[in-house]
């Protein structure tokens, strides 16, 4: 039997920068946010502009999970929506605090991606930058009729 670890060290690539200073839970779509890639990670943008979209994964240390409070809620707290567990739903208060959202692309440079609609806060740690691939991304899915209802207004 193989062991497994008690934690998994990882350390940001960068960080966002934006006009968001509290979190929230909708109104995304409209937000420009440019990521600022440590120097180590200069150069590593390179061929991005090429793509429309990026998926980036963040570390949400603003969120904190309360098992009592977020194991199983009504998505943002509205009684109009079902009562689901954690995992049915995107909300920021996870048992691992990582954020993942597809993006816009507007500009890449050898620094920094600039991008729209990434639902992180200004200051928010990047973990990792990835091209969103529509072959592996998108899929053709199926969700809950009260996620349309969830959405409406979010970006």
């Amino acid at each position: 039997m193989t062991s497994k670890p008690d934690a998994i060290l990882m350390h940001p690539i960068g960080y966002v920068h934006n006009s968001v200073r509290e979190k929230k839970d909708s109104f995304w779509g409209d937000d420009t946010s440019v990521i600022r890639l440590h120097e180590e990670y200069h150069g590593g943008l390179l061929g991005l502009e090429g793509f429309s979209h990026a998926t980036v994964l963040v570390y949400l240390d603003k969120a904190r999970y309360q098992r009592d409070k977020h194991l199983q809620r009504h998505p943002r707290d509205r009684e109009d929506m079902p009562l689901t567990g954690i995992f049915a739903q995107r909300t920021k208060d996870r048992p691992n605090q990582i954020g993942m959202t597809a993006v816009e692309i507007l500009a890449v440079d050898k620094a920094s991606l600039t991008v729209r609609g990434l639902d992180a806060i200004d200051g928010t740690p990047v973990l990792d930058i990835k091209p969103y691939f529509p072959a592996f991304d998108r899929r053709d899915a199926r969700t809950p009729e009260w996620t349309d209802r969830l959405m409406e207004n979010y970006f």
